[in-house]
């Protein structure tokens, strides 16, 4: 891994390499890079995974097995940019799957409590507009919305 840019790091109980792994597994362009175990001496077993390097969707990333003094919370979250609705469904299915939970006005949280904001592209323009009869009539449909709904949206947005 490289020293330049940023890289986020996940703070994990002891799922790192599991999490590593599914995020993996979810998005394109992404691969497993280094792992670090724990050494003799350290607060685990000498051996266990101590952190996993990742790129997810060509973001790089460290999972980190820090142990139960942290959890994930809303207060950060990833925007996932879906260009239609078939990648909407997507990520919103593969990522409140085995135990995510769906949220309100496109957010989630993952199996692992990591909160995703999945949101079409078009919405982003829609509320942008000038017009803000329309931009408000998007977001009024977007706020009473789980996962967003491209059709549902439009229809509001252009007053029907």
């Amino acid at each position: 891994m490289t020293t330049d840019g940023f890289t986020t790091c996940l703070w994990f109980d002891d799922q790192a390499e599991e999490a590593a792994h599914y995020y993996v597994s979810v998005f394109k362009n992404s691969a497993i890079g280094g792992v670090t175990r724990y050494g003799e001496g350290a607060p685990r077993p000498a051996g266990t995974v101590l952190t996993v390097d990742f790129t997810a969707n060509g973001q790089r990333f460290v999972a980190l097995n820090g142990g139960p003094e942290f959890t994930f919370n809303e207060a950060i979250s990833f925007q996932i940019f879906c260009a239609d609705q078939e990648e909407v469904d997507y990520y919103w299915t593969k990522l409140t799957e085995n135990g995510g939970e769906p949220g309100p006005c496109g957010w989630l949280k993952d199996r692992y409590g990591v909160s995703w904001q999945v949101i079409p592209e078009r919405l982003m323009t829609m509320i942008s507009d000038p017009d803000t009869e329309k931009a408000s009539r998007a977001t009024q449909a977007m706020l009473k919305m789980g996962k967003l709904d491209i059709a549902t949206l439009e229809r509001a947005y252009a007053g029907g």
